[in-house]
């Protein structure tokens, strides 16, 4: 018996080691191809089709075509697509980070709009995408998908990805865009995880006006609640900060204690059921409005470029991961015997990708327009028709929900499930690369001048994203505040300067009762032999 044991014991140990040695070759691969990426994404960065997305997806394809054919065709990729990796440890530093690096007062400039095309928009898009479905795919025998499961399809493809358009446009060529753009593609995100989580958790067999009136206060419920969390932690960490001033004796301390509050507030989302993309997103403006001004300069240059790294990283691993995992050749077996059904089910959601996201930009781009006095802040056709495309790329966050809809532990042997995950993988694969490439060819094409709209668009208080930008209120950053900053010298610039507005007043309001309890710009960080603080007045 002791024999036997013992003998079982070294047998564990032997799979134990070479499943280890097994995980450092894959990760260590997959680090070389990263790096490839990188080089490759530096190499084409002039280029006007490419960009580090598309080149990360395509390099990964290209490797799982490598490796299914150094393991006979049972093997595709290094790393088995995971939903935990994906929501836990990837999406969080690239969702921060945006929120860490956005342009304030042109996204609040524009948050009605953004939560139009965020919240309704996508609310339209599910219902297109969800009746298409039905309608098509009930006459297809797709067994054994039921209505919950084409309500989740409508879920799964009404979620943009924010990550492949963050990368697409530039938010210094193009601000309205990327604002209204990324604004709702945060939003957007936020929006079909909750309807998504709804057709899980709601009884659909009797779907009534209390059902419905159910989900629009759950969401509501959950922006509001998320919103206020991810507020919550980021003043948390400029209050600290502030108070204790960790850098008198290692900025090391600054630096990890914001990354780790900004990951906490995402962490504590997931843990109370709330919208984690929004949170750690509001988390993200909170710390660069309060927290990043109340550490050292040192401590400003190690977060902003830690943040972005992270953020740039994260983005590359997502989609070459994603990219491998399209050829997993578990799934296409079992579609293999109907490829024209593959096929058609593509083709299908494709189109209804495109219709439904025509049918709330256009409409609610006309509502939006109806609500602004000066033509220059309207969204004109061209703009839209440029916001309806850049928001048609999806990616990993349909890759993940229509994995947690239609696998257990990322497999499945069901022929409706296999064919709804492989068209899946089709339709990130085509709207990210044919409609990612031509994005930036659209953009130029049809605003050839983008520069004129950074021109109109008044500058901010000094951010992450850039130490030295005057105001228009003759106010500079903390860098020079004797500096002459010239006067705004046209109607459009004399209307966004700051008035007798919600953007005066709150500035009123945060130099009040804000600034002097969570700093922000203008605190000066304790310095031996100088005060400990300034108040942010002196520079008016």
């Amino acid at each position: 018996m002791g024999f036997e044991l013992g003998a079982l014991l070294g047998k564990m140990n032997i799979l134990s080691s070479t499943s280890d040695h097994t995980s450092v070759v894959s990760l260590n691969v997959f680090i070389v191809l990263l790096c490839i990426c990188i080089v490759i994404g530096h190499l084409l960065e002039e280029n006007r089709w490419m960009n580090e997305s598309i080149t990360a997806l395509i390099i990964g394809v290209c490797t799982g075509v490598v490796i299914l054919l150094i393991s006979g065709g049972t093997s595709s990729h290094l790393l088995v697509f995971s939903e935990d990796l994906f929501f836990i440890y990837m999406l969080p530093p690239i969702i921060f980070n945006a929120g860490f690096q956005v342009k304030k007062k042109q996204f609040f400039r524009n948050f009605i709009t953004i939560m139009l095309f965020g919240a309704l928009g996508t609310l339209i898009s599910f219902v297109i995408i969800s009746l298409g479905a039905i309608g098509f795919f009930e006459n297809m025998n797709l067994e054994p998908l039921k209505i919950g499961d084409f309500l989740a399809i409508g879920a799964i493809f009404s979620a943009t990805d924010s990550v492949c358009t963050l990368q697409v446009l530039n938010q210094d060529e193009t601000p309205l865009l990327y604002s209204l753009v990324f604004g709702e593609g945060v939003v957007n995100d936020a929006t079909s995880i909750v309807i998504f989580n709804a057709v899980q958790n709601f009884d659909l067999s009797h779907v009534n006006t209390s059902v419905a009136l159910k989900l629009i206060g759950n969401f509501i419920y959950l922006f509001i609640t998320s919103t206020v969390l991810g507020v919550v932690a980021g003043l948390l960490s400029a209050f600290i900060i502030k108070k204790l001033y960790f850098g008198r004796h290692s900025t090391d301390r600054e630096v990890a204690l914001m990354m780790l509050m900004a990951y906490l507030s995402y962490m504590l989302a997931e843990l109370f059921d709330l919208s984690a993309i929004l949170t750690v997103f509001f988390c993200g403006i909170v710390m660069s409005h309060y927290t990043w001004h109340n550490v050292t300069e040192s401590s400003r240059i190690t977060t902003k470029h830690a943040f972005a790294t992270l953020s740039f990283v994260a983005e590359i691993f997502i989609f070459l991961y994603v990219g491998m995992d399209a050829l997993d050749i578990d799934k296409w077996k079992i579609v293999s015997d109907s490829p024209k059904t593959s096929i058609k089910v593509s083709s299908i959601l494709l189109g209804l990708v495109l219709l439904g996201r025509a049918a709330f930009v256009f409409p609610l781009s006309l509502l939006s327009n109806l609500t602004k006095k000066s033509p220059e802040e309207k969204i004109h056709f061209k703009q839209q028709v440029t916001i309806w495309w850049a928001g048609l790329m999806r990616g990993a966050i349909s890759m993940a929900l229509a994995y947690n809809q239609f696998t257990r532990a990322g497999y499945t042997k069901l022929p409706g499930n296999s064919i709804m995950i492989t068209s899946t993988i089709t339709v990130v694969l085509f709207s990210t690369v044919v409609f990612g490439l031509m994005t930036k060819p659209l953009i130029r094409l049809l605003l050839p001048s983008p520069k004129h709209l950074s021109r109109m668009i008044s500058s901010e208080p000094v951010t992450p994203k850039s130490f030295i930008v005057p105001l228009l209120n003759g106010q500079d950053s903390e860098g020079d505040p004797g500096a002459h900053v010239p006067r705004p010298s046209s109607l459009r610039m004399l209307m966004t300067a700051p008035s007798h507005t919600v953007h005066y007043y709150w500035r009123k309001f945060d130099d009040a009762f804000m600034r002097p309890v969570f700093g922000g710009r203008g605190f000066v960080p304790y310095v031996p032999g100088s005060p400990t603080e300034q108040n942010d007045n002196q520079f008016h």
